[in-house]
């Protein structure tokens, strides 16, 4: 503990101390300096916390801080080095610094944190300095099958998936367009029993009801005009192992009756066969709707339903795990690096910034675009603002309204849908994009609304 002058003590004893407390934290904004209460919730980020760590006050205050920035009762918690990804993505090494405190009555209140960047220079320096242009961080241990993430929620899923891949339950996968429901998939077929068995998957809303008939089923040879010789449907080569069925909210109501079969008695009839096939697959599904709300709709069967998601599990769209996005970013840098292309070393940090601000709507599927984007535009080490997509320069319009939190009405989507179709002269690919929607999602809604 630091010697202070004999002096000080009485001086206190004579300030009203909660103002002087609140004055000192603001004269030390510009350091790495946070607070935990005894639950370990954040109730002070600092400036300086915000620029070293990414996180920004607004979101952390209030919540449980992550297992670094931790200040328990129990052990010595005086100094510690952690390893931390800063604002720009750069992982860098810094020395925590943590002073345990004590409310009136003498029990454990919380703990006062500084965080530090460890430098060669000026190891014991007092305020944080953060590089303007930061090299590429080293690959993290937030890796999980093929999922990265350092999320608390995301945490959770993982331990989901864990425990279901465990198991032959079936699995239904509820998130946003992108936001990596087929990823999970694989990694729950990747940790089962059946991971040397085939992983096959089929978008439910990509294909008319007849192709995804045969496609799901098969069919025998002069089913249908065209048909000229037999086919093995999905579920006959993904026999022994997994099938992912993506947007099975748009599966129609005859091919969900032939699905609620194969779930229950194993088999089924390929198109104009008159036997049946037995087969053993386990089923993930995924859609990006509420299955409930499509049952009250009357657009899906309510027993197929609760067959399908005997184990839910809801992925978060990347808007809400914002820690997410540079280690994203990062990750999907290092990739294209290595085609030897372009090689990116440092993000300009105003092109940081205007990255982590906002909101992806086509959560990490938009986010690998814009960095793929970068890579074909730009030249140079350095990635900035002049080489993200248009959408990050110019002002929002009125179409990007679908992609708020709020949900928008059949007219409002209708129009949104329209207006995006307009600004890309047609171009659907560019519209869907705008909107945050896959081609297919983008494709059912135009036949919708009659666009």
């Amino acid at each position: 503990m630091k010697q202070f002058s004999e002096s000080l003590p009485d001086w206190l004893a004579h300030q009203p101390l909660q103002p002087l407390f609140l004055n000192l934290l603001g004269l030390c904004d510009g350091a790495g300096l946070y607070i935990v209460d005894r639950d370990q919730r954040i109730v002070h980020w600092s400036q300086g916390a915000e620029q070293l760590s990414g996180l920004k006050a607004a979101d952390v205050t209030g919540s449980p801080c992550l297992q670094e920035y931790a200040i328990t009762e129990a052990g010595d918690h005086k100094k510690q080095r952690i390893q931390l990804f800063n604002m720009d993505g750069h992982s860098i090494e810094l020395r925590k610094i943590s002073q345990i405190l004590y409310d009136q009555a003498g029990a454990f209140s919380g703990g006062l944190g500084l965080l530090l960047p460890v430098s060669e220079q000026s190891e014991n320096a007092l305020l944080p300095m953060v590089s303007a242009e930061v090299p590429v961080p080293e690959p993290g241990k937030q890796g999980f099958q093929g999922l990265l993430s350092r999320s608390p929620a995301m945490q959770a899923v993982f331990q989901i998936i864990q425990n279901a891949a465990e198991t032959e339950a079936t699995v239904l996968v509820r998130g946003e367009s992108g936001s990596g429901k087929e990823l999970v998939a694989k990694a729950i077929h990747g940790l089962s029993a059946r991971r040397n068995a085939p992983f096959l998957a089929i978008n439910c809303a990509a294909l008319s009801s007849s192709l995804l008939d045969s496609e799901l089923f098969g069919h025998v040879r002069g089913a249908f005009t065209g048909a000229v010789k037999e086919h093995s449907g999905l579920f006959q080569r993904a026999h022994g192992g997994t099938l992912f069925l993506d947007e099975v909210a748009e599966l129609p109501l005859e091919l969900q009756a032939k699905l609620l079969r194969v779930i229950q008695e194993r088999n089924f009839i390929p198109v104009g066969g008159d036997r049946s096939i037995d087969v053993d697959v386990r089923i993930v599904a995924a859609t990006h709707r509420s299955l409930r709300e499509e049952v009250k709709m009357g657009r899906f069967r309510e027993d197929l339903m609760y067959r399908l998601r005997v184990v839910p599990i809801f992925i978060p769209p990347l808007r809400e795990r914002r820690e997410d996005i540079s280690l994203l970013i990062w990750h999907f840098i290092r990739q294209h690096n290595a085609a030897n292309f372009r090689t990116i070393e440092k993000i300009d940090p105003q092109a940081m910034k205007t990255l982590l601000d906002y909101t992806w709507p086509g959560n990490v599927r938009e986010l690998h675009n814009v960095v793929e984007y970068a890579f074909a535009v730009g030249r140079g080490t350095t990635l900035r603002c002049s080489e993200l997509p248009p959408e990050f320069r110019e002002p929002r319009t009125a179409a990007a309204q679908v992609t708020q939190n709020s949900p928008l009405s059949e007219a409002e989507e209708s129009a949104a849908i329209r207006q995006a179709l307009e600004q890309s002269n047609g171009k659907v690919s560019s519209a869907a994009g705008s909107l945050g929607m896959s081609r297919a999602t983008f494709w059912r809604k135009r036949k919708v609304y009659g666009i």
